[in-house]
């Protein structure tokens, strides 16, 4: 990084190269945390079907949750001498990954895309943390807490993809429409059971 990249100050016991690495760090999941804040708010207002109002009452507290870790990280970032940015150009600009690619659909196709979208961010977050843990433990501390809530959410959507034996529907899904479509079918299989 070029000495005019770097911040012109950062935290106490962290050099400007340090502080300009840990805030690249946090970048990426101010990136991915606004991505899910904006996706849970999508399928919010996308999701159909007879459990429409216990996953839409679901979801908004997830939402609101997630803005706040968005505002922790970017006020991390600046704590650390450096812009953060939240533009929606720099966020399609910056992503690794793909947009959400359901619409309106049923509750079991959202919630089996989501367990996806959870994956993704989880483990992005989990590496994050690993990757500024020995760097700076305030800001490892800071994403080991919004791990914390994003696995309880994770936790919230599995249970409505598990079967009272412990499987999850989504088990063998890599992307959202197979988690979408795996849910789906394993709710239709139950439904007809009954």
């Amino acid at each position: 990084m070029a000495r005019k990249d770097l911040p012109k100050y950062t935290v106490p016991s962290l050099t400007a190269e340090e502080g300009a690495q840990v805030a690249a760090v946090l970048q990426e999941r101010l990136d991915s945390l606004n991505d899910l804040a904006l996706t849970l708010k999508h399928i919010h207002w996308n999701v159909v079907g007879p459990h429409f109002i216990a996953v839409h009452e679901m979801i908004d507290p997830q939402v609101d949750a997630v803005r706040a870790m968005v505002d922790a990280i970017a006020e991390r970032i600046a704590t650390l001498g450096v812009a953060p940015v939240g533009t929606p150009g720099a966020l399609v600009k910056n992503r690794t990954w793909d947009d959400y690619s359901i619409g309106r659909a049923s509750t079991d196709e959202h919630l089996g895309a989501l367990d996806e979208v959870y994956i993704g961010v989880i483990t992005a977050h989990r590496k994050a943390a690993d990757d500024v843990e020995d760097l700076d433990t305030v800001t490892n501390d800071l994403l080991v807490g919004h791990l914390h809530e994003l696995e309880l959410f994770h936790w919230f959507v599995r249970a409505h993809l598990e079967s009272s034996g412990g499987a999850l529907s989504t088990a063998s899904a890599s992307t959202e429409k197979q988690a979408a479509r795996a849910a789906s079918g394993a709710a239709r299989k139950a439904s007809a059971a009954r």
